[in-house]
C-alpha cells in the first residue's frame, strides 16, 4: 500500500490547513506532477471532509490519509473517511498497533534510536524523522547505520528542494514535504509549481 506509492515517487505531501472546498484542485496538480501520497493533518479545517473528498477523488494509486493523528479514535474516524493512511508525531505504540489491526498505512514519527525501534517493532511502514531540524543529517546517517536498511526514512520539517541532497546523502530516502510546499492561501497552480521544483531536485540527485 504505502510502498508502492513511495516507489513512484517518495515524497509526501502534507496539505496542513487546506480546505474542503480547495482540496480537491491542489490535490489534483499535485498528482499530476506525480504525487502519490497526501496526508491532510487532522488539525485542518474540516480535515476529515477533506480526507473523505480526496478518497472518492483521487485514483486507485493514490494513497490518502491523516497526518497528527494521537489517538485510537482518530485512527477510526480517518478510516471511516475513507483514508488509508496513518502519520504521527510521534511514536505512540499503541496507536500503531490499531493503524495496522485497521489494515492502515503507519508512519510514525521518530526523533531517536529508542523511538525508531519501538515503532518498527509496533508495526511502523515507514519513519517519519520529526523535526528534520533536530533529526540533522548527521544524526540521520548515525540512524541509518542501525536501522534496517530496506526501511524508509523520511524527513519532515522544513525540507526544502535545496536541503533535500544533503539528506539523501545521509540515507534518507524520501521526505514528507510541508509549508515549502503548500501553505494556506495558496492556489492550486501555485502548489503545482512547487510540486514541480520538488520533484525536478528528487530527480537531479
Amino acid at each position: 500500500m504505502l510502498d508502492p506509492a513511495l516507489q513512484q515517487l517518495p515524497l509526501v505531501a502534507i496539505l496542513r490547513g487546506v480546505k474542503p472546498d480547495e482540496v480537491e484542485a491542489i490535490a489534483d496538480g499535485l498528482y499530476a506532477e506525480g504525487f502519490r501520497v497526501i496526508e491532510v493533518p487532522l488539525n485542518s479545517p474540516q480535515a476529515l471532509d477533506s480526507i473523505a473528498r480526496l478518497a472518492r477523488r483521487m485514483p486507485a494509486d493514490a494513497l490518502i490519509g491523516a497526518g497528527t493523528v494521537l489517538s485510537a479514535d482518530a485512527v477510526r474516524d480517518v478510516q471511516i473517511a475513507g483514508g488509508r493512511l496513518i502519520v504521527m508525531p510521534h511514536a505512540d505504540v499503541a496507536v500503531i498497533r490499531v493503524a495496522k489491526a485497521r489494515g492502515m498505512a503507519c508512519v510514525p514519527g521518530a526523533a531517536t534510536p529508542t523511538e525508531a525501534f519501538a515503532a518498527l517493532q509496533a508495526g511502523a511502514d515507514a519513519l517519519k524523522l520529526f523535526p528534520a531540524e533536530l533529526v540533522t543529517p548527521p544524526v540521520v546517517k548515525a540512524m541509518r547505520a542501525v536501522l534496517p536498511k530496506e526501511l524508509r526514512l523520511l524527513p519532515v520539517g522544513g525540507i526544502t528542494p535545496e536541503t533535500m541532497a544533503i539528506y539523501r546523502r545521509a540515507g534518507a530516502n524520501g521526505f514528507g514535504l510541508g509549508s515549502a510546499l503548500y501553505a494556506p492561501g495558496l492556489n492550486a497552480s501555485e502548489v503545482a509549481q512547487r510540486a514541480k521544483a520538488f520533484v525536478q531536485a528528487w530527480h537531479a540527485f
